[in-house]
Parts: structure tokens; C-alpha cells; sequence
């Protein structure tokens, strides 16, 4: 009896510790190579008039962005509205499997904004996946809510784009939230920061660290 117990226990412990490593976050990097990042690869987006000071400040290793909603757009004839945004060039790619990652903060009251932008697509569209916040919701685009409270607390982010299968996997804090369709194109870059969109608030910002980008091992 008391070696039936045993097994009975085993098996049991066993059954709970598939259940605990199945339900722990993925990593999302695996399988895919790290590119190395410096200050070169950092393009900033900012309001054409003012100083890259005014909109935006790198303290510790954490991109700190902001914008108003009535500030100019980064070109004096530009149509879009106001952003200060990181493009990150050196890295576009038209094909195989790209990620971005990075860690990110969203403070409170700051909304209607694009905060990670997946550029390029077929026109009329310009943008593959834009991350946006709407009174304390992530979303993709307008729709749907991917994280319904991400406000004044820091979050992991993964956005793998394979081109190939025209998809995109968006992750927050290891777990798969979307797989979102392509959107069309042949050139693509990863950008973050803010960017106003629509009824946006009249304060915009978020903050990140840790930005990488990785490709796929072939």
C-alpha cells in the first residue's frame, strides 16, 4: 500500500510540474540572434522647431519621450501629427523573421497614442502594426485591447514580423497576446516613442530600455 501511495504521489507531482512549466511565460527570443545596437542606430523623430532636449532625454539607459498635442510635426511640411519617436535604422529588412524587444512605461493620462510602430505596408496604409494607448489600454491599432491597465508600471515587449508568412506576433511579458496579419510592403523598420493619433491626450509619454533587435537564425 505504501508503494502504490508513492507512485500515486510521484505521478501527481509530475502532472503538477508539466502543469507549472506549461503555464510560465514563453521566451520569445529563442532561436533568434541578437544584432548589435549604439547610439547610430538611434534616429529621433521630434517636433522640427525645438531641441532634441525638449522632447527628449536618455538618463540611465532608459529613452524618455514626450510630446504635446500641440507641437509641429518633425518637418515643417509635414501632415502628421505631433510625435518624438526613436526610428531605429541600420535594420530594415524586407524578408525572413525580424523581433523587436524592449521594456516599456506608459505613465498615467497619457492617451490616443502610438507608442510602437511596425513601419511600412502596401498603401494607402504606411504602418504593418502600430501599439497604441487609449485611456490605459494597449491596443493594436484601435482594436482590440491586448493589456486593459498598462499605465506607471514597466512591461516587456516582443514583436516578431515574419515576413514570409505575413504575420505578427505581439508579447507582452512573455505570453502571447495577438497574431495580427501583414499589412502589404517590401521595406520595414522598427520605430517607439509617441505619436499622437486620434483624441489624443494633451500631454504624450512613454519610456523604454533594454531595446533590441533580433533576427531568426536560418
Amino acid at each position: 500500500m505504501a508503494l502504490c501511495h508513492n507512485i500515486s504521489l510521484a505521478i501527481s507531482l509530475v502532472f503538477i510540474i508539466i502543469h507549472r512549466v506549461r503555464s510560465w511565460p514563453e521566451d520569445p527570443t529563442h532561436g533568434f540572434v541578437e544584432l548589435p545596437l549604439n547610439t547610430s542606430n538611434f534616429h529621433i523623430q521630434k517636433p522640427y522647431n525645438l531641441p532634441l532636449s525638449d522632447r527628449y532625454s536618455f538618463v540611465d539607459g532608459v529613452h524618455k519621450l514626450w510630446v504635446y498635442s500641440t507641437d509641429e510635426p518633425l518637418s515643417k511640411n509635414s501632415p502628421t501629427n505631433p510625435r518624438t519617436e526613436v526610428l531605429i535604422r541600420g535594420y530594415s529588412y524586407s524578408s525572413d523573421v525580424w523581433q523587436f524587444e524592449g521594456y516599456g512605461y506608459v505613465p498615467c493620462g497619457t492617451s490616443g497614442v502610438c507608442i510602437m510602430q511596425v513601419f511600412g505596408a502596401s498603401l494607402p496604409r504606411n504602418t504593418t502594426l502600430q501599439l497604441r494607448v487609449y485611456n490605459g489600454s494597449l491596443t493594436y491599432y484601435g482594436a482590440p485591447i491586448l493589456v486593459p491597465n498598462i499605465y506607471d508600471k514597466w512591461f516587456r515587449l516582443n514583436v516578431i514580423h515574419n515576413v514570409n508568412a505575413s504575420t505578427v506576433k505581439i508579447y507582452i511579458d512573455g505570453s502571447l497576446k495577438y497574431v495580427a496579419p501583414g499589412r502589404g510592403g517590401n521595406s520595414y523598420y522598427f520605430k517607439f516613442g509617441v505619436y499622437g493619433q486620434d483624441n489624443e491626450s494633451h500631454y504624450m509619454e512613454s519610456r523604454w530600455k533594454d531595446i533590441k533587435v533580433l533576427k531568426k537564425c536560418v
